[in-house]
């Protein structure tokens, strides 16, 4: 019986295994379609079709027939220029939000996130909210303070109800708000087309559009001319200040040997913090020494970097730049 049951079980087994192979040989033999679909297709295709006629071709002027609808493009921000200064509330033109493509200051991005941007979210900005937090006990009375601004004059409705500045945050972290980047060259008195190289190097370290500015009136000590061409500046914010202010730590000043710091009196009371560095330690920048025989020797100039924050004082600015890695030295002037 056992003998029997194994060679039924085999030859199922050996039918059963034969079947696939079958089955997909006879694939390619059948037809599936038939032969009269073939006769339902359109022997002409739409390349045969005749060219339009001449008259046609010279009658069509989509300008003309633009101009005959009369119609006016749909607003965008090419026809409507934003007003470049606030002018209150209630004036009529207001301008739109920063977030609008339209607006002056808008700021594509951010489309990356810089080092040092991500340290100051978590570990920088918690720190000085300790360090820079004033205490003020149960029944203290500030001293009165002189409004900032003049208040308005006379009896017109428009000056009515109207305040003085805006509300001020509870408690103002410091933050970097913007860097400005300042080279000045004297040779630029005689030829103006020395300049051009100072545009170069502070274009390639800041990656930044330059403005040039002209001497407003002549001083003899400096050799300047009213008119003349002495300097260039370069302004950043977002993402091009947190690089610059990276190579510039990282980079430019741990390769200068003799250098202590900024200077403790440096500030303007208003929480803006200025250094300068020499054209050796401009030519260290990654862009400049790569690229050093590109510019003409001798000729790469210093710069002044004046980091602006929103501090309101020169102690709670100098405690953000130490923590992006800023020393100073000397005596702290507050």
């Amino acid at each position: 019986m056992a003998l029997r049951e194994l060679g039924s079980i085999f030859g199922f087994a050996s039918r059963s295994g034969t079947r696939p192979a079958i089955r997909c040989a006879n694939l390619p033999i059948r037809r599936y379609a038939s032969t009269d679909a073939t006769q339902d297709l359109e022997p002409a295709s739409s390349f045969s079709a005749p060219p339009p006629s001449e008259d046609i071709v010279k009658s069509y002027d989509p300008v003309a027939q633009s101009r005959r609808r009369g119609r006016r493009l749909p607003p965008s921000r090419y026809q409507f220029r934003p007003p470049k200064y606030y002018r209150g509330p209630l004036h009529p033109h207001q301008p739109p939000p920063p977030s609008d493509p339209s607006s002056r200051v808008f700021q594509p991005g951010p489309f990356s996130l810089p080092r040092l941007e991500q340290t100051y979210q978590s570990t920088i900005q918690p720190d000085l909210m300790t360090l820079a937090y004033t205490h003020f006990p149960p029944g203290y009375t500030a001293p009165p303070k002189g409004a900032r601004l003049r208040s308005w004059e006379g009896a017109s409705p428009y000056f009515k109800n109207r305040p003085l500045r805006g509300p001020g945050a509870a408690m103002n972290v410091p933050k970097l708000t913007g860097v400005t980047v300042h080279s000045m060259v004297k040779e630029a008195n005689e030829d103006p087309a020395v300049l051009d190289v100072a545009k170069m190097v502070v274009q390639a370290i800041t990656n930044a559009r330059t403005k040039v500015h002209k001497a407003r009136k002549s001083v003899i000590q400096w050799g300047h001319r009213e008119g003349r061409v002495v300097s260039v500046t370069a302004d950043l914010m977002g993402e091009d200040m947190y690089h610059f202010l990276g190579k510039t730590i990282d980079v430019v000043l741990p390769r200068i040997k003799d250098w202590k710091g900024v200077k403790g009196s440096s500030g303007d009371s208003s929480g803006n913090l200025t250094f300068g560095l020499s054209a050796e330690s401009v030519a260290s920048f990654p862009e400049i020494e790569v690229n050093y025989d590109m510019y003409p020797p001798k000729m790469i100039p210093g710069c002044h970097v004046t980091v602006h924050t929103s501090a309101t004082n020169d102690r709670d600015a100098r405690l953000l730049l130490s923590s992006i890695g800023i020393p100073f030295y000397g005596k702290l002037v507050d």
